[in-house]
């Protein structure tokens, strides 16, 4: 459907009236997923299938934006750089989470850390599992400006990556001597199967980040929300908070995943297309919008 957009460049999304993986099937480099983006759409139909009390107000601090990069490759951004400087401003704007990541070329990390910076924000970054050497330089890079630290578990499996650098599975031993030098809350983020949730038992981080990375990356079928109902109470012994992604797209389905545990939702396909068609004061308006029906609900309940 074609669309106008604020930003200059030959956008991969399709601009769907209701984002849920269905529009971008097969599109990788792009706003699809993996296996005809299968867990994509599981991600975005499963919150219906769980209940929520209406009555919870959805706060700035239950959302965050996700962290994404490859704004020339997956979006259609023209130049890397224009991407991220307005995605954050608008999640600013807004008085949500900031969550940066990184990838390849280093740039990536690069680009979104010197965003921050000018915004004079702070960041939950999160790091793919390079080896350990260079994860080390990446911390140092980002320390001053972070909230927090973590790992991308899972990234070692996104298909967009393969080719483009040497990623690997982490151990316990490898994530602990990380998370002892990153002298930060630590983060692991792409929790989706029982060996991760044995690896948080082990590592006993300040976040867990419930993911199947929007559905990119190989991993067991299923959707965010049923692996956050299975495993969320005893995910919660390991950690401080629980967060959760993976088709979070209107206000009940946070109040689903707060019913189930999460502390926050991150959300990243949805609001870039807003960003994108309408620039950072429609991406902030669209985000908003979520705290004020949830304040209707609030007040029907009374």
């Amino acid at each position: 459907m074609a669309t106008k957009t604020y930003f200059d460049g030959d956008f991969k999304c399709n601009f769907c009236p209701e984002c849920k993986g269905r529009g971008c099937i097969g599109q990788l480099p792009g706003m699809g997923g993996v296996n005809n983006s299968r867990n994509f759409i599981l991600n975005c139909d499963a919150w219906d299938n769980f209940p929520a009390d209406d009555s919870v107000p959805v706060l700035p601090e239950n959302l965050g934006i996700a962290p994404v990069t490859g704004a020339v490759q997956n979006i259609g951004f023209s130049k890397e750089s224009d991407f991220y400087i307005n995605y954050f401003k608008a999640a600013q704007k807004a008085g949500i989470s900031i969550c940066v990541g990184d990838g390849a070329p280093d740039e990536k990390l690069e680009l979104g850390t010197k965003a921050v910076g000018d915004l004079q924000a702070k960041a939950y970054f999160f790091l793919k599992p390079y080896p350990d050497e260079k994860l080390v330089q990446r911390i140092d890079f980002v320390r001053n400006h972070g909230l927090a630290i973590g790992i991308d578990i899972d990234a070692y499996n996104i298909v967009t990556m393969r080719n483009q650098a040497f990623l690997e599975r982490k151990t316990a031993g490898q994530i602990e001597n990380l998370r002892k030098y990153a002298k930060l809350p630590f983060m692991l983020k792409g929790i989706f199967t029982p060996e991760d949730v044995e690896l948080c038992k082990q590592v006993r981080p300040e976040i867990i980040v419930v993911s199947n990375h929007g559905g990119r990356v190989d991993t067991l079928e299923g959707s965010s929300a049923e692996f956050l109902a299975r495993y969320g109470k005893e995910l919660k012994n390991y950690a401080g908070e629980i967060w959760v992604d993976g088709g979070i797209r209107k206000t009940r389905d946070v109040q689903a995943a707060i019913n189930l545990g999460a502390k926050k939702c991150l959300v990243a396909r949805s609001w870039i297309s807003h960003l994108v068609t309408g620039g950072t004061d429609k991406m902030a308006g669209e985000i908003t919008k979520l705290f004020s029906a949830s304040v209707v609900s609030s007040h029907k309940a009374d």
